[in-house]
């Protein structure tokens, strides 16, 4: 049987390597350098079995989402990963789901250069918490609090397949099975924009920005209110992902509307910048493989009004998600 100890050397220690941290896993903190002229972008996010993923959810995927969500927030920011740290409750020490989780999780570390820190274990219902630690240059952040009138805004890749996948599990939709595989891997496995989010700080290009995990007009909402601005979507500009386009659900315009609006799980980034960077802001899209739409403005008034193709408005009621709501 695994000791706690045990399990970590086995599953969460890895080769020496290149480190960014100065000091990582072994001791009572790890130590992390900072160069001058550089901030820390700091970020925790928590998956709650039955609540962020149902029961016996693919070890691997769970593993690679625990992260992505994390690396989410540090696009949003601009910010490069630097390192981070897990802290996990199992049921039982599974040899089997602790090679599956930590294969997923560092894949996606690797694949963004982000050391693995620290971290804590512990029995208990499935519970995964991460918090992640990235570097930007002093002044250059995305934050929340600096849209003003007249920026347009953007959203990266797609919306509404993470949504559409739930709606099939749930059985809310009916949906083929490519469908369903296609939508599912939005929901399993997104993708952190961390490359655009840099290139969008580092060359000056946007000036708020947000990731898009709990839908897009709840996490606009959060830019709004810091702002003290409104905003005005053209709903149907909005692009849907892959298998919302291709479903015959996507026919049904009620549904479409909620999921690439409203669903959620997207982990796509939503921000805004002036009129004049629209061809810098393109152009920073398609060198990092990551197409970006313009969708809307912000408004001097406060509130957030949609508007269908046509610019008519729209009454429609539509909310992010909340943890202590009723679900997505």
């Amino acid at each position: 049987m695994l000791s706690e100890f045990d399990l970590i050397k086995q599953y969460f220690v890895r080769p020496a390597r290149a480190a960014k941290a100065q000091l990582g896993i072994g001791d009572d903190c790890a130590l992390l350098g900072l160069a001058p002229g550089r901030s820390f972008a700091i970020s925790s996010d928590m998956l709650v079995e039955g609540r962020h993923f149902f029961a016996g959810e693919d070890p691997y995927r769970l593993g690679h989402k625990s992260l992505a969500v994390n690396l989410s927030d540090l696009a949003a920011m601009g910010a490069q990963p630097a390192g981070f740290t897990l802290a996990l409750a199992l049921p039982a020490a599974d040899r089997d789901w602790l090679a599956g989780f930590s294969a997923g999780l560092f894949a996606l570390a690797d694949a963004h250069d982000c050391e693995l820190i620290g971290g804590d274990t512990t029995k208990g219902p499935l519970n995964i918490c991460i918090t992640v630690f990235g570097e930007v240059a002093q002044g250059q952040a995305l934050r929340r609090d600096a849209a003003q009138p007249g920026d347009d805004i953007w959203v990266s890749g797609t919306l509404g397949d993470a949504r559409l996948a739930l709606a099939g599990l749930r059985g809310e939709v009916a949906l083929a099975p490519e469908a369903q595989q296609l939508a599912g891997t939005r929901l399993h496995l997104p993708t952190p924009r961390v490359a655009l989010g840099r290139l969008l700080a580092e060359r000056g290009l946007a000036r708020a920005a947000i990731d898009i995990s709990d839908g897009l007009v709840g996490d606009l909402g959060h830019i709004l209110e810091r702002s003290g601005v409104g905003a005005t979507i053209d709903i149907d500009a909005l692009p849907a992902g892959p298998a919302l386009a291709m479903s015959p659900a996507a026919q049904d315009v009620t549904l479409r509307r909620a999921c690439t609006a409203a669903g959620g799980d997207d982990y796509e980034l939503c921000f805004t910048a002036a009129p004049a960077q629209r061809a810098a802001i393109l152009a920073a899209g398609a060198a990092c493989g990551t197409p970006v739409t313009r969708v809307g403005r912000i408004d001097a008034s406060p509130g957030l009004q949609l508007t269908d193709g046509q610019g008519a408005p729209l009454e429609l009621r539509l909310a992010g998600f909340d943890h202590f709501g009723t679900g997505k």
